[in-house]
């Protein structure tokens, strides 16, 4: 029971600009498409990136004609301006490219884009080529599994496999990617465990553990941290 990757989740066929497209073909792209923000390549790899921020600036500084920063200025207002008097998507795109791997895992993606505070993440192939992009709803699309399939996976990979209980012991009910789990275990450590691994389970928006136990291994062992 594998974690998607990135690979699994994401968009192959990525809308993207060259270096030297120009502004108008770069807000051209955007509109037509209805995307906010596109990867610049140079020779088919991923050198920076122009979204609808990046192309306000022409508009901010009316197309650097007035209103240039001062000396005083601060980074963020002076880069703006240079934003503003580029012409080519080379002088206005925000680099370095976030990229990650394709075999990332979906949840250290997921990760990375709250991190970063972006919106998507471009993939890249080991030799650093644009093979896709991963965007939040992408990664969403793991909460689109079905409730029959989660309950499958649950009741055989978990349980059966992984566990060594005897499914027909634990009722297991999804609905909308939340999961009821009743019965009775031989240990809470196993209780425990259960809920875990079901809880991580790609897909599964909450758990809802009714699961009872003949023996409380987990309070015996603490006994004995305490009093051996």
């Amino acid at each position: 029971m594998r974690e998607p990757t990135v690979a699994s989740l994401m968009t192959r066929e990525v809308i993207t600009a060259d270096v030297g497209s120009s502004f108008k073909e770069l807000v051209r792209l955007l509109e037509d498409n209805r995307i906010s923000a596109v990867p610049v390549l140079d020779g088919g790899f991923p050198v920076g990136v122009v979204s609808e921020a990046d192309l306000m600036p022409k508009e901010e500084f009316r197309g650097g004609t007035e209103d240039a920063p001062g000396v005083f200025a601060g980074r963020s207002t002076k880069h703006r301006w240079e934003q503003a008097t580029g012409l080519t998507a080379r002088d206005i795109m925000t680099s370095p490219v976030k990229s990650i791997p394709p075999d990332l895992p979906a949840s250290a993606a997921a990760r990375e884009l709250a991190a970063a505070g972006v919106r998507r993440l471009f993939v890249v192939d080991s030799d650093g080529a644009l093979v896709g992009v991963a965007s939040r709803r992408d990664l969403l699309k793991v909460f689109l599994r079905d409730d029959d399939e989660l309950r499958t996976t649950i009741r055989d990979e978990i349980f059966g496999r992984m566990l060594w209980v005897d499914p027909n012991t634990v009722d297991i009910e999804v609905s909308n990617g939340v999961v009821d789990l009743r019965g009775k275990l031989e240990r809470q450590s196993e209780v425990d465990i259960a809920e875990h691994l079901v809880r991580v389970l790609p897909g599964v928006v909450d758990v809802h553990n009714r699961l009872r136990c003949d023996w409380n291994d987990t309070k015996h062992t603490r006994q004995t941290e305490i009093f051996g």
